[in-house]
């Protein structure tokens, strides 16, 4: 079984017409999911609109994830209810095209030693049809040279798109020691599952910008390089083996 999850805060704009699309994406794939909507408190209704599309779908939940700490815990807490044989994160505005969910589950067939699936913007079949503003290009380029000076053992180019995959068993370690809240948790994922030793293979998407994005460029920038030096600074978490 696939479980998808879709981290969600302030969505209510966008969150209807995204996830009409994954919906017909999976109807599509004919493959057995479920899809884990996990809701952050709002300003507006997400929770409430979470709950109404969830109840559309037998194989959908929406999960009250009580006050907002960041996108870091919301998918830690969904893939720690996640079922499936197969997890995989991605972000509520559908940023990557839902085609790369059949790519990716195909790549795990032919790669049974594979434990990590990636979108890779950067990779050369990618298709990036709108790209984000100039000041989020200029610090995504620094944050990616703060990455490769603090964690060479991150062998990605794009440590950031929010479409990521897991066998179950690669989850539940990396999970279970993962504590950044923030949107640089996404660093600590692939750190940890380095010093697991996780075989990490990168995938071409489609990818859009989308309008209306929750991430504040100075805001939430300047909270991932203090993440980025706290995770290269502190003690290292330890493994289960």
């Amino acid at each position: 079984m696939l479980s998808i999850v879709i981290p969600v805060y302030n969505e209510t704009r966008r969150l209807a017409a995204s996830m009409n699309r994954l919906s017909a994406a999976l109807r599509a794939l004919d493959h057995p999911h479920e899809v884990l909507l996990v809701v952050e408190a709002s300003p507006d209704d997400s929770l409430a609109l979470a709950r109404d599309i969830a109840a559309r779908h037998a194989c959908w939940q929406a999960i009250d994830n009580g006050p907002q700490r960041g996108k870091g815990h919301a998918v830690r807490s969904g893939i720690r209810r996640a079922r499936g044989d197969i997890v995989c994160y991605m972000d509520a505005d559908l940023s990557t095209d839902p085609a790369a969910v059949p790519h990716m589950l195909a790549l795990f067939a032919r790669h049974p030693d594979t434990g990590i699936i990636i979108g890779d913007r950067r990779h050369p079949q990618s298709r990036v049809l709108a790209a984000q503003p100039r000041a989020r290009v200029r610090l995504s380029r620094l944050f990616n040279l703060c990455v490769r000076s603090f964690f060479p053992c991150i062998r990605t180019n794009d440590t950031q798109c929010g479409f990521k995959a897991f066998r179950a068993a690669a989850a539940a370690r990396i999970f279970a020691a993962q504590r950044i809240d923030g949107f640089a948790f996404d660093v600590e994922v692939l750190v940890l599952a380095a010093r697991l030793g996780c075989e990490l293979r990168a995938m071409p998407v489609d990818w859009t910008d989308a309008p209306h994005s929750t991430v504040r460029a100075l805001r939430h920038g300047s909270r991932m390089f203090l993440d980025l030096l706290r995770l290269r600074f502190s003690p290292p978490v330890t493994l289960n083996p």
